[in-house]
């Protein structure tokens, strides 16, 4: 892990292009194809920014840097690299501030929805099947999805489900949408950047098919190592040819809920290695879940920064 939280950066001589969540996104000077991407230690939830996480930067990163490599032949993607040494000579002179939480990566125009991959119902799944099933059809409909009266908390699904959202900016919320509405999206998008030889339908069954696939293959590398990957999210770009990039974080505990097998058990929350110990403290405070963040106990961001610790090492069997 890096030797000090970062909970924002301010590299003064290049360009900052966006300050995420979690991320700071900046240009380099001379090199107008790349961009560099900081992974701060920022932690946040509810689309809220909390406060920072001793050592959650270089945990995302090495995390994202292994799926990106071990995912590569199913998606391309837009990693460069993260070795500092092998950066442009404008980003060296940060170095103390880039080594592990940093990456050179292809600059891309990101797609205008999240396509989440939920293996098992959890969450935010959990609480909208509960409202649905107080109906009278045998079959529910949540989130575009039929499901089963009968499900338990934390069961397996029989297939993987697709469920995009819209994306939010620090401050707002992500929505759920059907997939009609994410085709919509990415319709109007495609339309905007002068995509036209793109059919937009196939274009979008075309990012559900990806993310499965990832989603699938993660999972079995996952299970592999005694860790369930419940659901996850990822973030799609696409270049001027119009080829589809798996960008951004993959699979870390800030993107994904990861239960460890040997504890699972259908019928109830499960403990897990992300940011849902977080989320538990934030549920039991008197808090509106909008900005400003409360005030959070150190023992919760330390107890946090174990838990990202141990889904790295469990993963990466560091």
């Amino acid at each position: 892990m890096t030797r000090k939280t970062v909970h924002e950066t301010d590299l003064r001589n290049l360009d900052l292009v966006h300050r995420g969540k979690v991320r700071d996104m900046y240009a380099i000077p001379g090199h107008p194809d790349k961009l560099l991407v900081v992974a701060t230690d920022r932690i946040s939830a509810f689309d809220v920014v909390i406060d920072s996480v001793m050592g959650k930067g270089s945990v995302l990163t090495n995390m994202t840097v292994h799926w990106l490599k071990l995912l590569k032949d199913v998606v391309p993607n837009h990693f460069i690299t993260a070795n500092v040494d092998e950066y442009p000579e404008i980003c060296k002179q940060y170095e103390e501030v880039l080594w592990g939480r940093s990456m050179i990566v292809k600059k891309l125009t990101p797609l205008p929805a999240e396509f989440i991959v939920r293996g098992y119902i959890s969450g935010s799944l959990w609480k909208a099947y509960l409202k649905a099933i107080s109906g009278s059809n045998s079959k529910k409909n949540v989130l575009g999805h039929s499901l089963r009266d009968d499900m338990l908390e934390s069961e397996k699904f029989d297939e993987p489900l697709f469920t995009p959202s819209t994306k939010a900016e620090a401050g707002s919320h992500d929505e759920n949408i059907s997939i009609k509405q994410m085709t919509d999206i990415l319709t109007q998008f495609l339309i905007e950047h002068n995509f036209s030889d793109i059919n937009p339908d196939e274009f979008a069954a075309n990012t559900e098919r990806i993310v499965l696939q990832l989603y699938e293959e993660a999972s079995s590398f996952a299970l592999e190592r005694g860790m369930i990957i419940a659901d996850t999210k990822f973030e799609l770009a696409i270049d001027d040819e119009g080829v589809i990039y798996l960008i951004d974080e993959v699979l870390t505990p800030d993107s994904s809920r990861f239960w460890p097998l040997d504890q699972y058990e259908v019928g109830h929350g499960q403990p897990s290695f992300d940011k849902q110990f977080l989320r538990d403290y934030l549920n039991s405070i008197d808090w509106d879940k909008k900005a400003p963040a409360p005030t959070v106990p150190l023992n919760v961001l330390i107890r946090t920064s174990d838990l990202y610790a141990i889904a790295e090492s469990m993963l990466l069997k560091v």
